[in-house]
């Protein structure tokens, strides 16, 4: 039993079958605070890069939902990460963004906690505290399961969720794709931090599913960033584009455009004369092999995305009608410096505050939420009817669900068909078995855990 029981019944507001949400899901506060139990204190969450706490003590501040966490790197080259809240009167242990520090001495009464959370120095402890008070049991709340994945800290609130990687499933594929592709690993070289007024699932939708709005939403910036910058010719995708959209078990998806050995990548040309080095062509084979010719955007489940020009972001979720996104730009560690700042530049011009895509997208979700204002608006709600392309699984050289056709609806729907299934189950138990069961394109689960004839 959670303290966050709801009278609404969110099943009777997303109807899968159908393709039909509710404008509710994106405004009601109870629905909000029902996502921060059921949704960010269960799933996996980008935490840190190693590039971004390289050395021991190295620490920076982000969030899991609404609960602010401080990310340690530990003397032992671990990383821990606990609540950012002084266990005496709940004010932040830490107030700055990053650094590196011994120890961490709350402002307020100068409790002090060491690198992995733990309470080490209470003022006046031994003339106003009775002895039986013991400092061990008032550590920082431990995020109590802490997972590196290639570069990359996760961390949940859930300790019977499963791994990361079962958690990824077959997203794993796709995403070694962006970040597994360099012996020499990548590295953080810019980040940028702002706030939308939107709520949180609509930048999600996003890079899970929808390629088609980059066709109406970012016709203007396309073509003036074609004929100004180093960014990739998007108009050589023609008018009826190749491409592919994939989604897996927990709520993941992602689509690009081209198939392989005719793709058009979605980075800048520089990137791309990179790429075409035969020693680095050959590096990428031997990493990831033949067929792993991938890119466009991808979501790992809730807010976990990397775009095709190497912004890697997660997003915040701030009540139902705002969110704050926090983005880097990635670059692989070993590239000369002309083309990492070529990967900057290009990020710069898209896809950070001042971004023309950027910009065209805030504008969309800005107004999605404000018209959601409106009594009748929200309940008229949203279609997600595109499902022409057929769903095959396990297709080729493509793990999990996926359509032959970059513009689809599945992944969106697989998305909050997730969503649906979480805010539903009280554990992960559970959860697992409503995934086993609605698995799309496919027949469900039967009790006895046979699939029934599709």
């Amino acid at each position: 039993m959670t303290d966050t029981a709801s009278s609404i019944d969110i099943a009777s507001l997303i109807d899968i079958e159908n393709g039909r949400l509710s404008g509710k899901i994106f405004t009601d506060e109870e629905i909000y605070e029902q996502e921060l139990e059921k949704v960010w204190k269960r799933a996996w969450v980008m935490l840190a890069h190693d590039s971004m706490i390289p050395r021991k003590g190295d620490f920076l501040q982000t969030y899991i939902g609404e609960d602010p966490v401080m990310v340690v790197r530990q003397k032992d080259g671990g990383v821990k990460a606990f609540l950012n809240q002084c266990r005496h009167r709940g004010m932040r242990i830490c107030r700055v963004d990053k650094g590196t520090a011994k120890a961490f001495t709350c402002t307020f009464h100068g409790w002090a906690y060491d690198l992995a959370g733990d309470l080490i120095q209470v003022p006046r402890q031994d003339t106003a505290y009775p002895e039986t008070f013991e400092r061990g049991r008032f550590g920082a709340v431990k995020v109590p399961r802490v997972q590196y994945y290639k570069g990359f800290w996760f961390g949940t609130w859930d300790e019977d969720a499963p791994d990361f990687e079962e958690y990824l499933g077959s997203a794993k594929y796709y995403l070694d794709g962006y970040i597994d592709r360099w012996d020499g690993g990548m590295e953080q070289v810019a980040f940028h931090r702002w706030v939308l007024p939107n709520n949180w699932k609509f930048m999600a939708e996003q890079p899970t599913s929808d390629m088609q709005h980059s066709e109406i939403t970012h016709v203007s910036a396309a073509t003036v960033l074609n004929k100004g910058s180093d960014a990739a010719d998007r108009t050589k995708r023609g008018t009826n584009p190749t491409g592919r959209q994939f989604f897996s078990d927990y709520g993941h998806g992602g689509a690009w455009y081209g198939e392989k050995g005719a793709e058009v990548p979605n980075t800048g040309q520089a990137m791309q004369r990179y790429e075409a080095q035969p020693e680095i062509a050959e590096m990428i084979a031997r990493r990831l092999g033949d067929d792993r010719e991938i890119r466009g955007h991808l979501n790992i489940w809730p807010t976990f995305m990397v775009l095709g020009n190497y912004t890697i972001r997660v997003t915040h979720p701030r009540g139902p009608h705002e969110m704050e996104v926090w983005a880097w730009t990635f670059v692989p560690k070993d590239a000369p410096e002309d083309i990492k700042d070529s990967i900057r530049r290009d990020v710069l011009r898209t896809f950070t505050p001042a971004g023309m895509f950027e910009a065209d997208d805030a504008l969309n979700w800005e107004e999605m939420q404000h018209v959601l204002k409106g009594r009748v608006a929200r309940d008229t709600g949203y279609l997600y009817q595109m499902v022409g392309a057929p769903i095959q699984w396990d297709e080729g050289c493509y793990p999990g669900g996926s359509s032959a056709h970059v513009f689809s609806d599945n992944a969106a729907i697989n998305m909050y068909a997730t969503y649906l299934d979480m805010m539903t189950s009280d554990s992960w138990e559970e959860l697992m078995e409503k995934r086993a069961q609605h698995r799309m394109g496919l027949a469900p689960v039967s009790a006895a855990g046979d699939r029934a004839e599709a």
